[in-house]
């Protein structure tokens, strides 16, 4: 015994190399961020109490490994062996030591297992009001290859990629799939659940902050999984009513984003820039009228590509991977599958003047 510490005295590289992992282990756990997916950073009711739980279980584990550590050590310096000890008498069993390292461990689990059932049991039930006294807001979530479509029947309004909410609402998600299974994940508002076809899965949070936190596909669901993500925009009551009633305004709109009683005043047309209504004629033209609509308020029923209701004024395309800017667009409309190979998106060819026309026209559906 005395041998080994003799030569981790001579030799210090493996306490050294110890030493360093943990300092680079701890400092893995230092810094402002951002961190805009940790789940240690909760900005809802039902993600602070998952994280509740954690650290509870953090806490207990931590005081485990200090005692049984602090026990280990405290009996290998006391108890070490000496050049003169005479062979040690063999114990085969003790019932007291058993029912000792039995009781304990049960007591340990018993501590989690409490705080564990009861946090399952206040989130697997919507909360029948909301912190604000009103209903829960329902959003229908429906997974697609590789993007995600927000319903909202108490609007009326279908909208993709982003998914905008009150703060201080609840909100209740009824979660279902036109394909394989999916993941729904917001880090900071919820914890993952499995998206199935033909099944609606159910999950829910009240929002306590304002901005923009991504979400992503958690279960791998092909080629693209990896850029199947999304952002969850959270506004003041008052910002998400005007937003709704934003969207609303769309039910002056066909699917194509042109109004029900075509504009014929000479003087409204002539204040259309030429590039906007050359790229609305190519949006009418070119077949993308066949997949998306640019009204929030039309329903989904035979279209295969999300809605592209604000598109102009959201901040991210492709289903939120890449930044929305008029590059970028340009580049996603040209040549879809060398941005996101295998999705459905088909576009014929166009040149580069008519793609910019389609970005212009386009960036004006805010």
């Amino acid at each position: 015994m005395i041998r080994p510490l003799r030569n981790l005295t001579r030799r210090p590289y493996p306490l050294l190399l110890l030493g360093a992992f943990c300092v680079l282990a701890i400092s893995g756990c230092i810094g402002d961020g951002p961190y805009p997916q940790s789940t240690l950073d909760p900005k809802g009711d039902y993600a602070e109490m998952v994280d509740r739980l954690f650290r509870i279980t953090v806490y207990l584990a931590t005081g485990v490994f200090i005692l049984v550590e602090g026990a280990l050590l405290w009996a290998i310096f006391r108890f070490r062996g000496k050049p003169d000890d005479p062979e040690v008498a063999q114990v085969h069993g003790s019932t007291t030591v058993e029912i000792i390292w039995t009781v304990i461990p049960a007591l340990v689990l018993a501590l989690v297992a409490v705080p564990t059932v009861k946090t399952i049991l206040e989130t697997g039930k919507v909360p029948a009001t909301s912190p604000d006294g009103q209903a829960p807001l329902k959003v229908e979530v429906i997974g697609h290859q590789w993007w995600w479509e927000f319903r909202y029947p108490e609007y009326g309004i279908t909208t993709a990629g982003e998914m905008h909410v009150p703060m201080g609402r609840t909100v209740d998600l009824r979660m279902k799939t036109v394909d394989v299974v999916h993941s729904f994940w917001v880090p900071q508002f919820a914890g993952k659940r499995d998206v199935f076809p033909n099944r609606e899965t159910r999950l829910w949070f009240t929002a306590n902050a304002t901005g923009a936190f991504p979400g992503a596909c958690a279960e791998f669901c092909g080629l693209q999984h990896g850029r199947m993500d999304f952002y969850t925009v959270v506004a003041s009551p008052e910002d998400f009513t005007a937003w709704v009633a934003t969207r609303q305004a769309d039910s002056t709109l066909n699917p194509s984003g042109l109004p029900m009683t075509p504009v014929t005043d000479s003087a409204t047309l002539a204040m259309i820039p030429a590039q906007v209504a050359e790229g609305e004629k190519l949006f009418l033209t070119k077949g993308c009228i066949g997949c998306h609509s640019l009204s929030a308020m039309t329903p989904m029923k035979g279209m295969t590509g999300p809605n592209l209701s604000g598109i102009g004024a959201r901040r991210m395309i492709a289903s939120g991977w890449l930044e929305n800017t008029d590059e970028n667009l340009h580049r996603w409309i040209k040549t879809p599958q060398l941005v996101k190979q295998g999705v459905l998106m088909v576009v014929p060819e166009m040149t580069d003047a008519e793609v910019d026309a389609l970005v212009a026209y386009l960036r004006t559906k805010q």
